[in-house]
Formats: C-alpha cells, sequence, structure tokens
C-alpha cells in the first residue's frame, strides 16, 4: 500500500511540477529528452530509467526493496502521465454511416466540435452493398466525451462502422470545445 499510494503522490508532484514547466531532478530532464524524440510518453521514460536503476541496486540492497521501489515508480509513472497529457486526452472517431449528415449535425451543433469530412467509398460489407459513394466523418473528443458520441450515434445510425483511436499530439484547427450558442 505504501508504495502504491507513495508513488501516486510521488507522481502527482513530479507531474504537476512538470505541468508548470519545471523539473525536480536530472531523470525528468533526461525523460523530456527522450520522450521528444521516441514514441514513449515522458512516465515510461521515467519508468524505464528508475527500473534500470533498481535493478542494478537490488543487487546492492535486496530484492524484496528493489521491487517495491519499481511498484513505486510504476504508480509514479501513470500519475504524471495523467497529469501531463491525461487529463484532457483526446480520441479520433472515424465514421462511416449512411446517415452523416444528421451525425455531422449533431457533432457540431450538440457537442461543440469541428469535424473532417473525406470522400469515400463503400465496398463489400455483410450486407452485401455494392460499391457506392460516400462521406466519411472524422472528428476528435476528449475521452470523458466517447460514451455520449457513442449513444448520439447509436441512436441516429446503430448500423454506423465507427472505430476510434488514441491521439498523442495534435496542432491547430479546432482543439478547444467552441461555445454553443
Amino acid at each position: 500500500m505504501i508504495s502504491v499510494f507513495g508513488g501516486f503522490f510521488l507522481g502527482a508532484g513530479v507531474g504537476l511540477t512538470m505541468r508548470g514547466g519545471a523539473v525536480i531532478d536530472g531523470t525528468e530532464v533526461l525523460a523530456i529528452a527522450i520522450s521528444k524524440r521516441s514514441g514513449l510518453s515522458i512516465g515510461d521514460v521515467i519508468l524505464v530509467i528508475n527500473v534500470l536503476i533498481f535493478s542494478l541496486a537490488a543487487w546492492v540492497i535486496s530484492i524484496e526493496t528493489a521491487l517495491y521501489a519499481m511498484l513505486t515508480y510504476l504508480s509514479a509513472s501513470k500519475t504524471v502521465d495523467f497529469l501531463i497529457e491525461g487529463i484532457e486526452e483526446y480520441t479520433g472517431v472515424t465514421i462511416i454511416s449512411i446517415k452523416e449528415e444528421k451525425i455531422r449535425m449533431m457533432i457540431t451543433n450538440e457537442m461543440g466540435r469541428g469535424i473532417t469530412v473525406y470522400n469515400g467509398e463503400r465496398g463489400f460489407g455483410k450486407s452485401g452493398e455494392k460499391l457506392y459513394d460516400m462521406k466519411i466523418v472524422y472528428t476528435i473528443i476528449t475521452r470523458l466525451e466517447v460514451s455520449k458520441l457513442k449513444h448520439e450515434i447509436e441512436k441516429i445510425d446503430p448500423n454506423a462502422f465507427v472505430f476510434m483511436t488514441s491521439v498523442k499530439d495534435m496542432k491547430g484547427g479546432m482543439i478547444k470545445k467552441r461555445r454553443l450558442k
């Protein structure tokens, strides 16, 4: 319990410090530099660095103490990631539906989100439909809006094909939710 909650509070301190533009020690500086050059998050880099350090320390101290320290940093790294990236974690949603116009209007008017519409061509699905042109709707929403969007799409078109991907970084466009009138 001490390892998990200690790691949570350690991660909260490090995460809030990094959100404020500062660092506590050299591990965070190294983590920021590595995360910019790789696909790893800052918390993952901190975890890897500390696991390496505590693996070496297991020989000197004890394996049990090193494992508790690794558990502490596992908890801390997930807390750091949540505070730095996860508070406003975004999800990219692609929607393929024959009722794309109603879905577009719902996303822009009810949810206040921007959309991108792609031209697509529907192929042979399980219903054996012929090829025809259609519109594909893409939007980016917060993870807190996912269930609402899924529910609204289900009401409009229960047969819509919807897939979601995690969005790590984005720039430009309408990222923040626009105010509804």
